[in-house]
């Protein structure tokens, strides 16, 4: 696998795809916080936000690329034209698929707006700075933006199990009979708003996980990661069919709820293949970093072989214990299995991390070795207080607050877990060796 600075920099516009998906992930980030917030945010105060982050978005273009203010401008225009799937929200009329007729002058006005505010930013991060730029490594960038793209769904997704507003919409791939991206603001409210927004946030990681393929191909000389990206791809596409089966029980485009027959199983699988999607972003993102293609070879250790078995099992009993979890949570059956999981998942991360931190001379393991330790505290605390909570709170309905951002944080703590196992194992694969007896001088030990 090699790496990104494979490409002509002269022709590809994979900078601006990165900087530009990246600002519409934390756009969208933003604004969905501002929704879940129990006091109201002025929604001028969310217009200033937004604005600002355009604005941040053309200044990183000014500053790490040579395109001047031409660059920040695409950058904004592609970021407003990815946000249509939102702003379609604030276009539709009172009946189903109407579109109001300033949608004329919003549509390319947005596009419009978004550029000159990148434009703008891009002349003022290109004034302040005074040497040239370093080459950055786009697709690692690019491929960062869709896991955390991803995360935010996955997170977005706990906040509709946790709040049990798995099915506060009806139908799909439409919403109350509406086109999903012209269901009006004004009506995403309660159980809605989680369910509908956890659907966009789906088609944003949709459209940047094909973008990533696409870059992923015409970057990428190895043939390891250009299909790990297809499957990625082909993983996501699944993904949305399961998640919208689980609300219909079968295809159709009736918005009636007699009709609707919701599947338990795939709401588990569904929440189980979104992790595991999630761990492949993410390895995705290891392999295509600068650090992966200039490593040192690897060094011949005579505790690789142990740690690579336990960097195998740990991502397998990771996924295990996400498989009872998903049970747990959406049939509220398995307490005692889930709980036993975890001591076990939890003993064999310690002991990887341990190992990983103390053993190697490698700063890249022993960085991972750390932050796996970190990770398996977390999630132990959090486990614990969301059993706690729900112990406590199991017969209010709906959940109180403290249940849910509980259980939704385990579950996404969870996530990165998993995805942090995946970087170890690739890790100790590339830096480490084990010791064979084969003949000949002597290798290099650790």
């Amino acid at each position: 696998m090699s790496d990104q600075m494979t490409t002509r920099p002269r022709k590809s516009v994979i900078d601006i795809i990165a900087i530009g998906f990246g600002q519409t992930v934390v756009m969208w980030g933003l604004g969905y916080v501002c929704r879940l917030s129990p006091t109201a945010i002025p929604s001028w105060l969310v217009l200033v936000l937004m604005l600002t982050c355009m604005l941040a978005g053309g200044v990183v273009a000014g500053r790490l690329t040579l395109r001047g203010w031409r660059g920040g401008s695409a950058v904004g225009a592609l970021s407003a034209v990815l946000n249509m799937m939102i702003l379609g929200s604030l276009l539709g009329g009172d009946r189903p698929n109407q579109i109001v007729p300033s949608a004329l002058w919003w549509v390319p006005g947005s596009v419009l707006v978004g550029g000159v505010i990148g434009g703008l930013g891009a002349m003022f991060g290109g004034a302040v700075t005074r040497e040239r730029p370093g080459r950055v490594n786009w697709l690692s960038a690019l491929a960062t933006t869709a896991t955390a793209a991803c995360l935010l769904l996955l997170t977005a997704g706990g906040l509709v199990t946790s709040k049990e507003a798995g099915l506060a919409v009806v139908d799909w791939p439409n919403s109350f009979g509406y086109n999903m991206f012209l269901y009006p603001l004004s009506r995403m409210t309660g159980g809605i708003y989680y369910e509908h927004t956890h659907r966009l946030l789906g088609s944003l990681l949709g459209l940047t996980v094909i973008t990533l393929t696409i870059c992923v191909w015409r970057s990428e000389r190895g043939s390891g990661v250009r299909w790990l990206a297809v499957l990625v791809l082909l993983s996501v596409v699944i993904q949305g069919v399961f998640g919208g089966l689980r609300v219909t029980g079968r295809f159709t485009l009736s918005a009636s709820r007699a009709e609707m027959a919701p599947s338990i199983r795939l709401a588990i699988v569904h929440g189980v293949l979104g992790q595991a999607i999630f761990a492949a972003l993410t390895a995705i993102t290891a392999v295509t970093f600068t650090r992966w293609a200039t490593a040192r070879p690897p060094v011949v250790s005579r505790f690789a072989a142990t740690d690579r078995t336990l960097s195998v099992a740990l991502p397998c009993l990771l996924i295990l214990q996400l498989i009872f979890g998903a049970v747990l949570r959406h049939t509220y059956v398995g307490m005692p299995v889930h709980i036993a999981m975890a001591v076990i998942v939890g003993v064999l991360a310690l002991a990887l991390g341990l190992r990983a931190w103390g053993l190697y001379d490698a700063g890249q393991l022993r960085r991972l070795g750390i932050g796996l330790l970190v990770l398996t505290g977390v999630q132990v605390v959090l486990g614990v207080a969301a059993l706690i909570a729900t112990g406590a709170l199991a017969l209010r309905k709906p959940p109180p607050t403290t249940e849910v951002v509980l259980a939704t944080a385990h579950q996404a703590v969870g996530a990165v877990l998993l995805g942090w196992a995946v970087l170890l194992l690739l890790w100790n694969r590339r830096l480490v060796s084990p010791m064979t007896s084969d003949p000949g001088e002597p290798p290099v030990q650790m």
